[in-house]
């Protein structure tokens, strides 16, 4: 059975490293875009972890909206505002 109350929104990961100035950049546009729209932020930094390197050290930053990449090195408002909307439609849709 479906769960009652609030739609959950999607779940937005940025996965960024000590250091990077392209993350911090990235920080600040998704920090603008959750004021505007709502989401919650997850933030992972990878610098202490040999698997999360291996796998994001060369993409930095990336952004997951609920365990898919959307973003990489830069974070692009109108692309990334479709994909929650599409993201946000498919948890109302599935009850999620």
């Amino acid at each position: 059975m479906g769960r009652s109350g609030p739609t959950q929104t999607p779940q937005v990961v940025l996965y960024a490293a000590e250091g990077c100035h392209l993350c911090e950049r990235a920080k600040a546009e998704l920090a603008a875009l959750r004021d505007e729209l709502g989401f919650e932020l997850v933030e992972i930094a990878i610098d202490s972890d040999p698997e999360l390197e291996s796998r994001y050290r060369e993409l930095l930053p990336v952004v997951e909206i609920d365990g898919e990449r959307v973003c990489t090195y830069y974070v692009q408002p109108e692309p990334f505002r479709r994909k929650l909307a599409a993201a946000q439609t498919v948890a109302k849709t599935t009850g999620l």
